[in-house]
């Protein structure tokens, strides 16, 4: 695995998530579902990439 894809991967899912908070009243309504959907999609893989990697620290592969 990667680790420098990853590290880009859940620093940029959480930044969306943050820019999406900070600016949830400037959105429009019709976009503002789609875009808190994608980011909890995002945010809940980022938060599956870091459990795997603390699992997978320990091991040759």
């Amino acid at each position: 695995m990667n680790t420098t894809v990853s590290a880009i991967f859940i620093i940029s899912a959480f930044v969306l998530g943050g820019v999406i908070m900070l600016y949830r009243e400037s959105i429009p309504a019709r976009l503002r579902r789609g875009l808190a959907l994608t980011a909890i999609f995002l945010i809940a893989f980022a938060f599956f990439l870091i459990v795997y990697s603390l699992f997978m620290m320990g091991s040759d592969g």
